[in-house]
């Protein structure tokens, strides 16, 4: 790990880490209300929210894929990160003049739109810029726990804000979102390191060329027998990120409380303090990860999902509820960051872009795909507590599954291996 003196004088630390902490500011502000906004700015229903979102992922799944393997070729250049950001700069004037009226006229045409532009710049962009980060950190040496934790702390940042400019008028909470996207847009346009640029210049060389991976190998990937058993994994686990937290979650929360209005402030500042804590965990899961393993890491994020989720069905009481919810900052670390190292460690690391995407982010974008319209009816008909009490069993299967299925971390290392720090201890007494 790169000592904390040397963080902050790594350049592409710095580049990296105010990159996707304004990314985060710009996608959290207006997304931690989304499903709020369908509900009640444009007054769909569960079910209708539920057909959203699945729009939204088959959108995001074919676009992901597209990024992952065009970053994979592009090595460390940033153009697609240039470009999500330009789209994040529009976000505002887009909602605004073409989204919110072609989804009251034409709802089947706003959302395909809608499903479109919001994937590119946002959905698949996240994943996008996790990846080149996560790259960046392997190529100039930093933790990518360390940068990636500055994105949930802008993501914490605005959602602490988000409800209260919410309940004035929810644009402005997208329009707030191009004003993030335009500090995006100049820190990935205009800040390149000189190590980077070096960096450039060496993969353009015909040396360099060979170091890309080829299409070949990319489709490669999807041949791999390991690579689909951990996709079945996340479509059953990391899925319900969306699905419940997203899709479900901010509404239930919201009728605890005695106005709607009163709701949202509450989970505005709830859901930024959680985020807080998620951006803490961020640097305590690498120490996590170097005690109990990458598969282990994953497998206790499956179990604080499986609970947290389960308990949300149980407890009806705001403040046992907010308690719960805060186990979302546990487990998101437990997923994000042992997923990346967990194929870095199983596959070809050349290839770590569209793994992440393919094996991680499309994974739980089929789950929403399948899962999202189904559990909107049911949301309907049978109610909160029914609701998320068959999602917290269906976790349980998945993290049953995984238990036998992941791969420990000494098996099938065909990428750098993970040694944790009880392992140091022996080789250095050896």
């Amino acid at each position: 790990m790169v000592g904390k003196t040397s963080m902050w004088r790594n350049p592409s630390y710095l580049e990296s880490s105010t990159g996707i902490f304004f990314f985060f500011c710009a996608w959290g502000v207006w997304w931690s209300f989304y499903q709020r906004w369908l509900v009640t700015g444009l007054g769909m229903t569960n079910t209708q929210v539920g057909n959203i979102y699945s729009i939204n992922s088959v959108a995001t799944l074919i676009i992901m894929f597209v990024y992952g393997v065009i970053q994979d070729e592009l090595g460390v250049k940033r153009r697609l990160a240039v470009f999500i950001a330009a789209i994040a700069a529009l976000v505002g004037p887009f909602v605004q003049f073409v989204y919110a009226p072609l989804m009251r006229s034409n709802l089947v045409l706003g959302a395909v739109l809608g499903a479109v532009v919001l994937s590119a710049g946002f959905m698949s962009g996240c994943s996008l810029i996790e990846a080149i980060t996560e790259r960046y950190s392997r190529k100039f040496g930093f933790e990518y726990g360390q940068s990636r934790a500055w994105g949930s702390f802008g993501y914490a940042i605005v959602a602490l804000i988000a409800g209260f400019a919410f309940n004035v008028n929810p644009m402005i909470n997208f329009w707030l979102g191009s004003a993030f996207g335009v500090c995006m847009l100049l820190v990935y346009a205009f800040w390149i390191p000189d190590e980077q640029r070096t960096e450039i210049k060496r993969e353009s060389t015909p040396e360099g060329e060979k170091s890309q991976p080829s299409l070949r190998d990319m489709i490669h990937v999807l041949g791999m027998p390991a690579l689909w058993l951990l996709i079945i994994f996340m479509i059953f686990t990391n899925t319900f990120y969306t699905v419940f937290d997203q899709q479900m979650f901010p509404t239930y929360y919201a009728n605890l409380f005695p106005t709607p209005e009163q709701g949202n402030e509450v989970y505005g500042i709830l859901n930024s303090f959680q985020v807080f804590l998620e951006s803490a965990m961020m640097g305590v899961v690498p120490v996590i990860m170097r005690k109990i393993g990458v598969r282990n890491s994953l497998l206790l994020g499956a179990t604080v999902m499986f609970a947290r989720i389960g308990l949300c069905g149980f407890f009806h009481d705001p403040i046992a509820v907010s308690v719960v919810k805060l186990f979302h900052s546990i487990e998101v670390p437990l997923f994000c960051l042992p997923a990346f190292r967990y194929f870095t460690l199983h596959f070809n690391p050349k290839l770590s872009a569209t793994l992440y995407m393919v094996g991680f982010q499309i994974a739980s974008q089929v789950g929403q795909v399948v899962l999202s319209t189904p559990l909107g009816m049911l949301h309907d008909r049978a109610g909160d507590r029914t609701t998320f009490y068959t999602i917290s069993i269906v976790v349980l299967v998945a993290l049953i599954y995984g238990f036998f299925v992941l791969k420990k971390d000494d098996q099938q290392v065909d990428g750098d291996p993970f040694i944790r720090d009880s392992q140091k201890v022996k080789v250095v007494e050896a």
